[in-house]
């Protein structure tokens, strides 16, 4: 199924469509710790599948769907017998759209769909995924503007399922829908400004609340405080910098928004596991 690999990375070959490539995979085959920068949607359709994002371990049951965010790396192995859709979306196109964009932070590196933990949603989008496979499967007349239109009707459904199950204390629809789009917002403001000096007591006057109530509230929407919630955008900034060896660690560091470079080294293997530099090394082979 890696049609094109460079050490760890894997380039997709969307083929006839601009941005989208899908598998109907039937193969008993392993495949490798690597990572691609278009997203990855798991759904095996019979049997188990397994997969490990990050060190993190998921068994997927048929039904069962993982959303692994761009340039995470993962591995992935199959039962001897079995079929999955693996579903490879270039996500560029919808970046611009900015409440999706604050959606795939949230559920940043990965996210795991089933029936227990999303009932309200899992079955909506399981038939979503079917229904995408039917249409890259047709090539019919439009078959890729209907393919991402679903594309987004799964990620409305993912991003207002995490609002709808926030813990945010409230019981007013109407003050929990503001509360949803001002941490949204600031989710989004994060991410373009991750590498700048920004401070608890700036972001939580952006949403109106002390910084107190705002550390409260942003953990209870997001599941993380907001300093691990910055310190995970700034390092994801950072990964993307050592994949080019022409720029230091050290300037990986100060543009990233670390003020020192052994506090960079420190936050980057707390949160990735390995040092910048055996991050790099792993690209490079």
């Amino acid at each position: 199924m890696i049609e094109t690999l460079n050490g760890i990375q894997e380039t997709v070959n969307f083929r006839d469509y601009n941005g989208l490539r899908l598998y109907d995979n039937h193969d008993c085959e392993d495949y490798p710790a690597h990572w691609h920068a278009p997203l990855e949607i798991l759904m095996p359709l019979k049997n188990e599948y397994h997969a490990i994002c990050n060190n993190t371990y998921y068994h997927l049951r048929e039904g069962d769907i993982l959303i692994i965010n761009s340039g995470v790396i993962h591995a992935l192995s199959s039962p001897p017998e079995g079929r999955r859709i693996i579903f490879q979306p270039n996500f560029n196109l919808l970046h611009n759209i900015k409440d999706l964009e604050s959606t795939l932070t949230i559920i940043s590196p990965t996210a795991l769909i089933t029936p227990e933990n999303s009932p309200s949603i899992h079955g909506k989008i399981q038939q979503l995924m079917l229904e995408i496979l039917d249409e890259y499967s047709a090539d019919a007349p439009l078959s890729e503007a209907s393919i991402y239109s679903k594309l987004i009707t799964l990620f409305v459904l993912i991003g207002r399922n995490i609002t709808a199950t926030s813990e945010i204390p409230t019981t007013d629809n109407s003050k929990q829908k503001i509360y949803a789009e001002k941490f949204l917002y600031v989710c989004e403001y994060i991410n373009e400004h991750c590498t700048e000096d920004l401070t608890l007591d700036f972001v939580a006057d952006l949403t109106g609340f002390s910084k107190f109530h705002f550390t409260r509230l942003f953990k209870q929407f997001t599941g993380i405080s907001f300093y691990k919630y910055l310190n995970q955008k700034r390092i994801a900034n950072a990964e993307s910098l050592l994949i080019n060896p022409d720029i230091s660690v050290t300037e990986v560091a100060i543009h990233s928004g670390f003020t020192s470079l052994s506090a960079f080294i420190r936050m980057f293997k707390l949160i990735k596991n390995c040092t910048p530099t055996e991050f790099r090394s792993m690209y490079s082979n």
